[in-house]
C-alpha cells in the first residue's frame, strides 16, 4: 500500500496517523500551528516529536524570575510546549533521545539546542560555543537511528518536518530535515516538507501546495497555543489585528497558512 500524500492529508484526514517533527518548543505553532489544529479537528491522530528543549532561547523580560537557571528555562519551555500541544489538539508528544525515540540498547540522551549565528548575511551556523550534546554536534547516524526506532514502534502514516532550507536556515532545523527525511525514506513512510511562508530563500515555493483554513476555531487554537509560549514571544492585539512580537522586538504575523511539498 502506498504512503499517504498531501492530497490524502487534506481530504481524508480522519483517522490518519500524522507525525510532526520540530527542533524546538514553539516551532510547532509558529511553523505548522494552523495545519496541526485543523488536522486535529478533522479527526486525525496528530502527534509531535520535538528534538531539543530550546536551551539557547532568549527570554521575554519578566517571564522568569531574576536569577533563573538554565534548568528553570528548560522546565518552563517544557511546560509551555505541553500547554501548546493541548491547545492545538496534539494527542501525544515526545522528545528525541527518550523512548520510544531512542535506538534500542542506548542510554537515554538529551539533545540540546545548537544556538545560531550568522556565518554570512544569508547563511546560519551553530553558535560558536554549541555544546557537545547539541543537535548539530551529535552523530547524524545516531539521530537517524533514534527517529527510526520511534517510526518502527509507532508507525505514523505520514511525517511532516522542515524543508531542505530549514525554514529560515536555523542549523537545528536543517539537521532535523536531514534526519527525518533519511529516516522516513528508510522506513518507507510518506514525508512532507513544510514551509511557513512563500518567501523562503533557496526553496522552490512554486511546488508547494498551500494550506489555509477559514475555520475560526483553528485561528483561536493557534492564538491560544502562541500565548502558551510566554518565555519566547508575545501576542499583541486581538483577533485579526493581532501579531507576534519576538524577544528581539521582531514582528511576525500570526501564522495562517502552511506550504506543503512532497
Amino acid at each position: 500500500m502506498s504512503s499517504p500524500t498531501i492530497a490524502d492529508l487534506l481530504t481524508h484526514a480522519r483517522g490518519l496517523r500524522v507525525l510532526f517533527v520540530h527542533a524546538h518548543p514553539d516551532d510547532d505553532t509558529l511553523s505548522t500551528g494552523p495545519l496541526i489544529a485543523w488536522l486535529a479537528r478533522q479527526g486525525a491522530d496528530v502527534s509531535l516529536l520535538t528534538c531539543c528543549r530550546g536551551e539557547r532561547g532568549e527570554v521575554v523580560p519578566g517571564v522568569l524570575p531574576d536569577g533563573a537557571s538554565p534548568v528553570d528555562l528548560v522546565e518552563a519551555r517544557e511546560r509551555e510546549l505541553d500547554a501548546a500541544c493541548t491547545a492545538l489538539g496534539v494527542r501525544q508528544h515526545w522528545f528525541l533521545g527518550a523512548a520510544p525515540w531512542r535506538a534500542r540498547g542506548r542510554a537515554e540522551r538529551h539533545y540540546e539546542d545548537s544556538g545560531m549565528r550568522w556565518v554570512t548575511p544569508t547563511v546560519a551556523g551553530p553558535a560558536r560555543d554549541a555544546s557537545e550534546l547539541s543537535l548539530t554536534r551529535a552523530s547524524l547516524d545516531e539521530e537517524v537511528a533514534d527517529v527510526l526506532a520511534g517510526l518502527r514502534q509507532l508507525a505514523p502514516e505520514i511525517v511532516l518536518s522542515y524543508d531542505e532550507g530549514g525554514g529560515y536556515g536555523h542549523p537545528d532545523h536543517l539537521r532535523v530535515h536531514q534526519v527525518v527525511e533519511q529516516a522516513a525514506r528508510h522506513q518507507a513512510v510518506g514525508f512532507v516538507a513544510v514551509l511557513s511562508n512563500d518567501d523562503v530563500p533557496g526553496t522552490d515555493t512554486a511546488r508547494a501546495r498551500w494550506f489555509e483554513s477559514d475555520d475560526p476555531a483553528v485561528a483561536q487554537a493557534v492564538l491560544a497555543a502562541l500565548r502558551c509560549y510566554r518565555s519566547q514571544l508575545t501576542v499583541v492585539g486581538e483577533g485579526a489585528d493581532s501579531h507576534i512580537r519576538h524577544v528581539g522586538g521582531q514582528r511576525q504575523e500570526i501564522p495562517r497558512r502552511v506550504g506543503l511539498i512532497e
